[in-house]
This record gives structure tokens, C-alpha cells and sequence, in this order.
């Protein structure tokens, strides 16, 4: 049995195909995923098969646009020095919401959801009683805490512009690149730390003063004649 031209391409594509199934890294699958679909769309012109040439041109920009978006967001995170703020690659994929003074977000022990970004305005932390203006991330130890539950109640203090990410597009974007949990990491250990130090302050602020020392308990040196 020989094979045309067509037979091969439809092969090759067939392969292409097979081999992203089996990849896990995001960026790479789409890249090949798109590379089989040209030789697809190549096959289906060649031999002109209508149907698989209308599925495969459909297919074609849906992988091109996912692959673009998984390669802008590497780019986003390798260009991040250390001490870039995680919302400023992060915010593109956030929804924007306007939420009014006095507004209560979330109570300590609501189920964690999202995470929050003040773009303007006045948060706070009640149980602390710690104000959060703009620049502010918000919420994301709930997330990654064992009973996803929050650990401290946010309202508004003033109008707020906010930008929401909801657990399920933390955990896609965690997906198309394993970097971002380094990141997140950073600023959940970076908060854990700036928690623990405000709770030591608070415990050496309430604490008693020490007892004065007692009389010593060596005699007096005695008196030398001159």
C-alpha cells in the first residue's frame, strides 16, 4: 500500500496531535497542538476533505490564542525582578469590581473563593485592625490554607476599586505555569511573617513589666583604713 502526499501530512499531523495529549508542560502542548493542526488544515486541503478542513481552520486560532496568552504570561513572570509586585503581571487576568464603604467582603471563617487587589481605596483586616490602601493583595492565604477558609474578616473603609481572581483561575493560571506558585508563595510566607511580627508587638505591648531586681546578696565591700 503507498501513501500520497496527503496520507503523509495527515500522519504527521495525527503524531503532532498524539504527542500533546502526552506533554504536561501548557506552552510547549499548545505549540505542537497548533503545529499538527497546520498540517491538518494542509491534508484536508490537499485532498479536500470539507468537514475536517472547516474543524481544524476552527480549531487553529483557539490554539494559536492559548498558546499566545501561556507565552505572554511567561514572559510576564521572567521578566519579574524580585521585588516586582505579583498584582502587576497578575491584574490582566483579574475582574474588575466596585464595592462601597462599609461593605463586609468576607467574614473570618467564610469559605475562601478569591483573592482581592485594592487598585483604589481603604481595606481592613478587622481582627487586626489593619488598614490595606491601593497596591494591597488581599485574601490569598485563604486560599491556600487546609480548610480554605479565611482567617480574618475584610471590609471596606472607603469606596474601593477592586480586582477579583477566583480560586479556579488562581489554580488554571498555577496550571498553564508552575512558576506563579513560587510567586504566590512568596507573598503568602511575606504575610505570615509581617502577621507573626504584629502578634509579637501585641504580646510584648500587653505583657507585664519585669520585677525589679531583689538586694544583692553579697555583703557590702568593708570600709580600708586610709
Amino acid at each position: 500500500m503507498t501513501f500520497g502526499v496527503g496520507e503523509f501530512l495527515f500522519l504527521i499531523g495525527a503524531a503532532l496531535m498524539l504527542a500533546s495529549y502526552l506533554m504536561k508542560s501548557m506552552l510547549p502542548l499548545r505549540v505542537v497542538a497548533l503545529a499538527g493542526n497546520v498540517f491538518f488544515v494542509a491534508y484536508g486541503l490537499l485532498e479536500w476533505k470539507p468537514l475536517a478542513l472547516a474543524l481544524y481552520l476552527l480549531l487553529l486560532p483557539i490554539n494559536a490564542k492559548r498558546a499566545w496568552d501561556i507565552r505572554k504570561l511567561v514572559r510576564d513572570i521572567e521578566a519579574a525582578r524580585g521585588d516586582t509586585p505579583l498584582a502587576d503581571w497578575l491584574l490582566p487576568h483579574m475582574t474588575r469590581r466596585l464595592a462601597k464603604a462599609g461593605t463586609l467582603l468576607w467574614r473570618r471563617g467564610d469559605a475562601a473563593n478569591e483573592m482581592l487587589y485594592v487598585q483604589s481605596g481603604t481595606v481592613r483586616l478587622v481582627e487586626y485592625d489593619d488598614k490595606l490602601g491601593a497596591g494591597s493583595l488581599v485574601g490569598e492565604i485563604g486560599l491556600f490554607s487546609p480548610d480554605n477558609r479565611r482567617t480574618q474578616s475584610l471590609e471596606c473603609v472607603t469606596d474601593c476599586e477592586l480586582y477579583s481572581l477566583t480560586a479556579e483561575g488562581m489554580y488554571k493560571l498555577y496550571y498553564q505555569n508552575p512558576k506563579l506558585g513560587f510567586h504566590i508563595m512568596r507573598l503568602v510566607v511575606g504575610r505570615l511573617i509581617r502577621d507573626a511580627a504584629v502578634a509579637r508587638a501585641a504580646a510584648q505591648s500587653t505583657s507585664p513589666p519585669p520585677l525589679p531586681a531583689g538586694p544583692s546578696a553579697d555583703p557590702p565591700p568593708s570600709a580600708t583604713s586610709a
